[in-house]
């Protein structure tokens, strides 16, 4: 008996659990397949009949249409997960609803003021989504390399610069000693001399000091020890200095320095040119500032141009130098001249006086030096720099005519006293520092033999020392 009950047990479990996999293969395959939720049996759902009696709850709780997801792409895209879609035969959870809604409707309405408005309230506090743009210095566009394009730029400009500058002031030299050398070989034994060599050779060529200067030595002619030329030419490789040539401009120059031979050249001072150049150079050449201390001079006497003056040691040296042909040349090339000195005392710039300088007069030396101005103001072309040869003709017929040139009695005279005065006026301003050093050399010596004496080991000899 017991076992027959326990058969019965069995049978209606293994029915149960063999309806489980069933139903749920049935509601997964048929959810799976889109199917109609409507094609289930009622049966299926018989236990919530009883619910759904009430006509008024059947009209409350009748599915909501669907709203298609193009009416609200927002909502849908921020609650799919939380969304239910509500189904025919889920009217449960639309009963609930209807029942908490008769539930409050009981209460009276003042106790509950504001309810509606949190809700709506809270749903309109929801943030909308807000899309922000990324800054303009974390894009990735040619604007955010500005400043790195602008020092490429500044670069590549500063490089092509250099290129032709170099090339235009090297295209200058070339064409200046071409049209120069035929002039120069024929007055001089040697043209071009280097220095690298130990005897002295004609290398027929400019010597390059740098990207703007090219200098050419010249020797080997009666009276002249040699002349040094240096073609001086605007720092055109340098952007900087072009840039600021566009505010100021400048010219290019020709610097000629002649050194005579001791016996070759008579004792006087004699400088002529620009008005501007005339004052600078008496403010800062030692010779000029000694030897021709009045005021420039005008040259309308000679002939000269207004924008030229002279400075000169004395009356007759300018009468000397300032000849018909020399008058040619410089009214004829005015503006190419920016200045012509003469000197047998050329020291160069003012010395200041300072604390350990010599005491003595600097060294001198009989020099003429002239200065030339290249037409163009800058923009300089290889054809002008063929109009500087004349020029050079004139610094020829220089050396020859301070050669030949000699002063009178009186003349000679005068410069004499002038000398002598310069070297007593040094030796006046000299003559407390020449105090001091000698007081300084006494001091020395007696600090030596003090020295030597406590250096003796024998006692005797040096008390006999000190006596």
């Amino acid at each position: 008996h017991t076992m027959r009950s326990a058969y019965l047990l069995l049978i209606p479990a293994l029915l149960l659990l063999l309806a489980l996999p069933v139903s749920r293969g049935r509601y997964n395959d048929d959810f799976d397949d889109g199917e109609d939720i409507a094609d289930f049996d009622d049966n299926d759902f018989a236990e919530f009949e009883d619910m759904n009696d009430d006509p008024a709850a059947e009209a409350e709780t009748a599915p909501l249409p669907r709203v298609s997801p193009s009416s609200q792409p927002e909502e849908d895209e921020d609650e799919d997960e939380a969304t239910v879609e509500l189904e025919d035969g889920q009217d449960g959870f639309d009963d609930s609803e209807t029942q908490d809604q008769d539930m409050y409707s009981k209460y009276d309405q003042e106790e509950f003021e504001g309810i509606g408005d949190m809700e709506k309230t809270g749903h309109s506090m929801k943030d909308p989504l807000i899309i922000h743009t990324v800054p303009a210095h974390l894009q990735n566009s040619w604007e955010s390399y500005y400043m790195e394009i602008l020092m490429v730029t500044g670069l590549l400009a500063y490089i092509m610069n250099y290129i032709i500058g170099k090339n235009k002031n090297s295209r200058l030299a070339q064409a200046w000693f071409n049209s120069h050398r035929e002039l120069l070989e024929s007055n001089f034994a040697l043209v071009g001399d280097d220095g690298t060599s130990k005897e002295a050779v004609s290398t027929g060529k400019l010597n390059q000091e740098n990207e703007h200067i090219y200098n050419l030595w010249c020797s080997g002619r009666v009276c002249c020890e040699g002349m040094l030329i240096q073609l001086k030419f605007l720092k055109r490789q340098d952007l900087l200095n072009v840039l600021a040539r566009m505010m100021r401009p400048v010219c290019d120059q020709v610097q000629i320095k002649v050194t005579l031979n001791d016996e070759d050249m008579d004792t006087f001072v004699f400088a002529v040119g620009t008005k501007k150049a005339m004052a600078r150079l008496q403010k800062e050449m030692q010779d000029l500032s000694e030897f021709c201390g009045d005021k420039p001079k005008s040259g309308a006497k000679y002939g000269l141009p207004d924008s030229l003056t002279i400075l000169s040691e004395m009356g007759e040296v300018t009468d000397g130098v300032m000849d018909n042909k020399m008058v040619h040349y410089i009214t004829n090339h005015a503006d190419k001249i920016e200045s012509i000195h003469f000197s047998d005392q050329f020291s160069g710039p003012k010395v200041m006086q300072e604390e350990g300088q010599p005491l003595k007069l600097p060294e001198t030396k009989k020099t003429l030096l002239f200065t030339f101005n290249v037409p163009g103001m800058g923009n300089t072309s290889p054809k002008d720099m063929d109009t500087l040869l004349p020029l050079m003709n004139m610094v020829i017929y220089s050396i020859d005519k301070v050669r030949k040139l000699r002063l009178n009695r009186e003349g000679k005279q005068k410069a004499d006293r002038n000398r002598a005065r310069v070297e007593e006026n040094f030796l006046k301003q000299t003559h407390a520092q020449r105090q001091e050093a000698a007081q300084t050399r006494r001091e020395e010596k007696k600090r030596a033999e003090k020295e030597r004496i406590m250096n003796e080991e024998d006692p005797d000899r040096q008390r006999r020392l000190e006596v």
